[in-house]
């Protein structure tokens, strides 16, 4: 089933059943994900991305280097000749803080969005995602898909995002 939501003159916003992984467009595409600040590849959609080794090794070695590494930051990361991995680093840790306040930050997630945007115009790429932070990250998916309108698809990019096949019982 593919759901679309067009923005006139803008982007398009487009749901699929599928695998972000495995992005359906021309040219060349993005993959975006949330990536947290305690340097965990382990859980969620990057074990999907454990699929190319350099997103988990170039991942790994910025965490260690702690090089421009704080909240709101990007790195990419070349995977194949037309498709490359966005970390978006919109996570602080692995859980809830001692609040109990959930481990992803909108704040942050808007910064990377902005970066993603302006990385995918200079190479006119598409951007392909999974429904990102709604998950581990604990935050809510009408906010962040506003975000995805406001900062990509009003910016004229691109975007797909991507739902597991639903299993049949």
């Amino acid at each position: 089933m593919v759901e679309q939501k067009n923005y006139g003159i803008k982007g398009l916003l487009k749901y699929v059943e599928g695998d972000a992984t495995v992005p359906i467009a021309a040219g060349h595409r993005m993959i975006i994900h949330v990536v947290n600040t305690a340097g965990g590849f382990g859980a969620g959609f990057v074990l999907a991305l454990k699929k190319w080794p350099n997103a988990e090794l170039i991942y790994r070695t910025w965490y260690r280097s702690q090089l421009n590494f704080k909240l709101g930051e990007i790195k990419e990361v070349a995977v194949q000749s037309d498709t490359s991995v966005i970390h978006m680093l919109a996570q602080e840790g692995l859980g809830p803080d001692k609040d109990g306040n959930p481990p992803g930050r909108y704040d942050a997630v808007e910064k990377c969005l902005e970066k993603v945007a302006k990385l995918a115009k200079q190479t006119n790429a598409s951007i392909h995602c999974p429904r990102f932070s709604s998950g581990l990250s604990g935050l809510s998916w009408p906010k962040i898909e506003a975000m995805i309108i406001d900062k990509l698809i009003n910016q004229g990019v691109n975007v797909t995002v991507y739902d597991l096949p639903k299993k049949k019982i």
